[in-house]
């Protein structure tokens, strides 16, 4: 159902690094539309000041996890588009008076839970401007994550940079996701921020 509140969560490592509601704009077989809210009451990880979870070794965290805090989406809206069985996201990103910004390419695995959303990140990313350069980012964290049994094999890397690639052409050739499509999507002015909702039932994949 259209405006159904969902909930986002990002695992770095098998740890969850946040969890944000996200509202639904479209389902079909072949995929699902996400609207993430600038702002919205979310939860993320409870971390040393400045420290990231992608920056800790797997082996050096809790293993039942590190606690959750309540936050907020500091980064701007986005219309996420997820492709079914396909091993990316791509986000439409909107600035100040929902001004279309570029997009990004968010190489990772997902599986769903009823209404949450287990997104497992890749490491590596594209980012894509309006004018459809793109380049890669994190490829030197990509690479030092490669072969840690948290992350990905060396076989398994391969085929990530593949999908980044694939992605990369399409982006150059101008095709879809990357032709023009949703750039002026607006959502319903009824819409208002998801609430925070309790904290995630489980905080380790």
């Amino acid at each position: 159902m259209t405006g159904r509140i969902l909930r986002w969560n990002l695992f770095i490592g098998g740890h969850l690094s946040s969890s944000v509601p996200v509202r639904l704009v479209e389902r079909t077989d072949e995929h699902q539309l996400l609207w993430l809210e600038t702002g919205t009451p979310m939860w993320r990880t409870a971390l040393p000041r400045r420290a990231h979870l992608r920056d800790i070794p797997p082996e050096h965290r809790p293993t039942d996890g590190y606690p959750m805090k309540a936050g907020r989406w500091p980064m701007g809206s986005a219309l996420i588009h997820q492709p079914a069985g396909a091993r990316h996201a791509v986000f439409w990103l909107f600035g100040r008076r929902q001004r279309f910004r570029g997009w990004y390419v968010n190489l990772e695995h997902r599986t769903h839970h009823r209404e949450h959303i287990d997104v497992s990140d890749h490491e590596l990313d594209l980012t894509v401007a309006a004018d459809r350069t793109w380049r890669w980012k994190d490829e030197r964290s990509f690479a030092e994550k490669t072969g840690h049994p948290a992350y990905w094999s060396a076989q398994e890397a391969t085929a990530i940079r593949a999908e980044g690639e694939r992605m990369a052409r399409l982006a150059e050739s101008g095709s879809f996701p990357f032709d023009g499509s949703w750039c002026d999507f607006k959502p319903p002015s009824h819409w208002t921020r998801p609430p925070r909702g309790p904290a995630p039932p489980r905080t380790v994949l």
